[in-house]
């Protein structure tokens, strides 16, 4: 059964009329038609009783041909009313269209209401959002071979990373030789704005580059991944510049433990809470669980961050063909962080990472 199969026998089952697509993440899984539309109104329309349709801005019709659409795809020009038209479309396609679902975690209150002025007598019962994500949850063979090839982009952009770190350069120039380097490949896109911070700034986990100039002694982390025909990558590594001292050398050790331990524990059958516990109870057993201050990980896929979140309280349980990261950190303020993350997807009996650079500590000499 295709993607699109699925979503119509989950109408039928919810007994709507139509589903609305709005996410453009959610249109490109379903059509593998990659855009950004910004401001316009990009939308797939799938029905219980009918064939579905593609709405587009005009301009990027043929482009949603050529991803390999064969539906019907109508555009519109800027000066028309989008709305309007999707309304007309409809109507000359069914003459149900009172029960809809919608993506109610990412439609925005002006579509929603545009919608209601088209159909004013519609309800909106379905949420097609935890449908789709859990849609998303198993990926095909063919998605998880896209996903390799991401997670292989990924390692070489560490391998960028790494050899651009030198005295005296700032963690933006080092970010700014990896996205250079890589565009030298091909590699065009980012999955998420590229992380490199030394020494006090990693231990903030949501913070990012600055103009800090990188210095010996001093732990540099890097959080990177690419866009790969519409899938992500993700892995975190954390280097030595030069030599460590006792307590930064235990940090790494004590993450690099979690890390390694949690990854080699994934099998079907455990919980996400089980695995995050893994590695949540080595670093709490050595005193820094107060700085383990995250989920263990994230579902990835068409999205860098998806379902599932891999924490305590999460009983569902792992199945082959799940993908997420495994990413345990320690973050001490005002001293250093450490963060080691492999994305990775089940197996039958365990599990196989997407990026393979060496987690054993990298010591990079100063010059």
């Amino acid at each position: 059964m295709t993607k699109l199969e699925s979503l119509q026998q989950w109408i039928q089952e919810q007994q709507l009329d139509l589903v609305y697509i709005s996410d453009p993440g959610s249109v490109a899984y379903f059509t593998n038609f990659i855009s950004d539309p910004h401001e316009r109104i990009l939308g797939l329309f799938v029905f219980a009783d009918a064939a579905p349709f593609l709405f587009a801005p005009e301009l990027e019709v043929n482009s949603a041909k050529k991803a390999g659409w064969n539906g019907d795809i109508y555009g519109y020009l800027d000066h028309e009313q989008p709305f309007a038209l999707i309304a007309d479309h409809i109507k000359a396609r069914t003459s149900h269209f009172k029960n809809w679902g919608l993506e109610k975690d990412s439609l925005s209150v002006q579509h929603y209401d545009a919608v209601r002025q088209e159909f004013p007598n519609a309800e909106f019962p379905g949420n097609v959002s935890r449908f789709v994500e859990h849609l998303k949850l198993f990926k095909t063979p063919e998605e998880i071979k896209i996903m390799e090839e991401a997670g292989e982009e990924a390692d070489l952009a560490f391998s960028i990373g790494f050899n651009a770190i030198q005295e005296g350069r700032t963690e933006e120039e080092v970010v700014a030789e990896i996205e250079y380097g890589l565009m030298k490949q091909g590699i065009m896109k980012m999955s998420f704005d590229t992380i490199v911070q030394a020494g006090a700034n990693a231990a903030n986990p949501h913070g990012g580059p600055e103009k800090n100039p990188l210095k010996p002694g001093e732990l540099i982390l890097f959080d990177l991944g690419t866009d790969h025909l519409g899938y992500m990558s993700d892995a975190s590594r954390t280097v030595a510049f030069g030599q460590l001292n006792e307590k930064q050398r235990e940090i790494y050790d004590v993450c690099l433990e979690a890390q390694l331990t949690a990854q080699d524990a994934v099998k079907p059958g455990l919980t996400a809470a089980e695995l995050d516990k893994i590695a949540r109870d080595i670093i709490d057993k050595a005193g820094y669980g107060q700085y383990f201050i995250h989920r263990l990980g994230h579902g990835i896929g068409t999205s860098t961050h998806e379902f599932p979140s891999i924490m305590a309280g999460n009983d569902l349980v792992l199945q082959p063909g799940m993908c997420f990261s495994i990413e345990p950190g320690i973050y001490i303020p005002g001293f250093a962080g450490v963060r080691i993350e492999d994305c990775v997807h089940v197996t039958e009996n365990g599990s196989e990472a997407f990026t393979h650079t060496s987690k054993e500590l990298n010591h990079i000499p100063i010059h």
